[in-house]
């Protein structure tokens, strides 16, 4: 099934769509990878959305992807003696320890940790930033806070803390146990939320040991900081705007999205951009035209995937909602300025031989107008590197690993396909050639680009390039 496309669409699966034929209309609608939330999903939810997805991919004889979204660390207000209170700008709160039922004068906070790291002037909000208090004092165990803005408190709303770095890592014990279905499970990615930091990526990549790629999502203020670190200890970037959003004022949100996805595009690593992109289809069958205008900035920006949340996991058209992503994307793709915009955006070579080598197939493929630029990998680097160029020719993917086929399913403009390992150089290229055919991306007399790794099977060896004719039965390469 060849996407008219190259940027990615993740869908999540929820209570809309946890069936396989839904998840099945979702992939022919245009679906690359499936997120699946572990805020709202159990094990044997898990494990069972993961076989129904493995099912429809051995139906389709296509790879795809599959995307573990850990929870993070959830903070949340106690609970108060009559549900909820009252405030007004200057009212002051306490936040303590203390477990008894709030009042209009106090509540308790049920992290330690939280009141161990706010410090006067610290910003806290509650609410996803309906009620917003800066701290006029602290102390390890009670914390004394005015309200700048807002109106009510109630119980076990979130707490949000944008100018203060905590010490707990992001991977709490339930995300550790998640991690641990998730891996056995064979997803191929996981997705690790409210990271502050690069040492937050330390323990769930000790954890994963090579079976899962990690993905870093970008919703706090405090990874900002350090991004470049955090883009390089992590296998992709998800700009998760609603959270970050909340953190940070919404009008910087826009520029945040774009830094971040040229980074990214710099490191070679995939970049997803999340969040609200066609929220209004939770409820109707189309979007706004605002939220048009937000996907197709995304794809005009590069950004190697577009996420649906809740229109694909709980709304009334998940089918709907990624086919109007999917024919966003197309439209966005074959627009006269778009090819410029993302030639303009290119980052510079690397001087490595693999980029190098990406560099010279994009150049050769444009400058001959190949039918194809055909990537052999094991790994998933010599694909990823294809990427980074953002060619105008389609970029086929060959992989003798289906794991590696699926994570790079995630990735623009790649079209993977799982094949038999080749046994020489001579054996890629005439497979090359093959499935460029079988899969429509060339015609005999045609001529593709095929760049691999020597010797075969070495991770991040790309050092190869040919250029090879298509035979008159399109079977073989010349």
């Amino acid at each position: 099934m060849r996407r008219n496309r190259r940027v990615k669409i993740l869908a999540t699966l929820g209570p809309a769509s946890n069936t396989k034929p839904i998840i099945e209309a979702l992939f022919k609608a245009g679906a690359d990878v499936f997120r699946i939330n572990m805020s709202h999903t159990d094990h044997p939810t898990l494990r069972q959305l993961v076989t129904l997805i493995r099912e429809i991919e051995a139906d389709l004889g296509r790879p795809i992807g599959i995307l573990c979204d850990l929870q993070g660390p959830k903070h949340r207000l106690g609970k108060f003696a009559e549900g909820k209170i009252a405030v007004k700008p200057g009212d002051k709160i306490t936040f303590d320890s203390d477990p008894t039922p709030g009042d209009a004068k106090r509540v308790h906070l049920p992290h330690p940790e939280i009141l161990a790291a706010l410090k006067v002037g610290d910003r806290v909000l509650i609410d996803d930033g309906r009620v917003r208090l800066h701290v006029v004092k602290a102390s390890p165990t009670a914390v004394t806070a005015e309200v700048i803005a807002g109106s009510k408190l109630s119980d076990r709303k979130g707490v949000s803390l944008p100018d203060t770095e905590l010490s707990e890592g992001a991977l709490t014990p339930k995300d550790r146990k998640d991690l641990e279905a998730a891996i056995a499970a064979e997803v191929d990615w996981v997705a690790l939320s409210f990271v502050q930091r690069p040492e937050d990526l330390a323990e769930v990549r000790k954890i994963a040991r090579g079976r899962v790629a990690v993905m870093a999502k970008i919703e706090k203020p405090q990874a900002l900081a350090r991004i470049e670190e955090i883009i390089d200890l992590s296998e992709a970037i998800m700009v998760a705007r609603g959270d970050l959003g909340v953190e940070m004022p919404l009008e910087a949100v826009p520029g945040i999205q774009k830094q971040i996805v040229r980074r990214c595009r710099r490191a070679g690593k995939p970049v997803v951009v999340a969040t609200q992109m066609l929220e209004s289809m939770i409820s109707a069958p189309v979007p706004t035209r605002a939220e048009v205008s937000d996907v197709a900035g995304a794809v005009f920006e590069g950004a190697d995937a577009v996420m649906l949340s809740a229109e694909s996991a709980a709304g009334d058209y998940p089918v709907e909602s990624v086919a109007m992503m999917n024919s966003i994307a197309e439209n966005v793709e074959q627009d006269p300025n778009y090819r410029g915009i993302i030639t303009a955006q290119r980052p510079a070579a690397e001087a490595t031989g693999a980029d190098a080598i990406s560099l010279a197939a994009r150049e050769i493929a444009e400058t001959l107008n190949l039918a194809a630029i055909v990537c052999y990998t094991a790994s998933g680097a010599t694909g990823l590197r294809a990427a980074r160029e953002r060619p105008s020719r389609p970029i086929v993917t060959l992989s003798p690993v289906a794991r590696t086929a699926r994570r790079l399913a995630i990735a623009w403009g790649l079209h993977c396909v799982v094949t038999e390992d080749a046994t020489d150089l001579e054996d890629v290229v005439h497979r090359a050639c093959r499935i460029a055919v079988d899969e429509d991306y060339a015609s005999p007399g045609d001529r593709v680009m095929i760049i691999a790794g020597v010797p075969l099977r070495t991770p991040g060896s790309t050092n190869m390039l040919r250029i090879a004719f298509v035979s008159s039965d399109g079977r073989s390469g010349i």
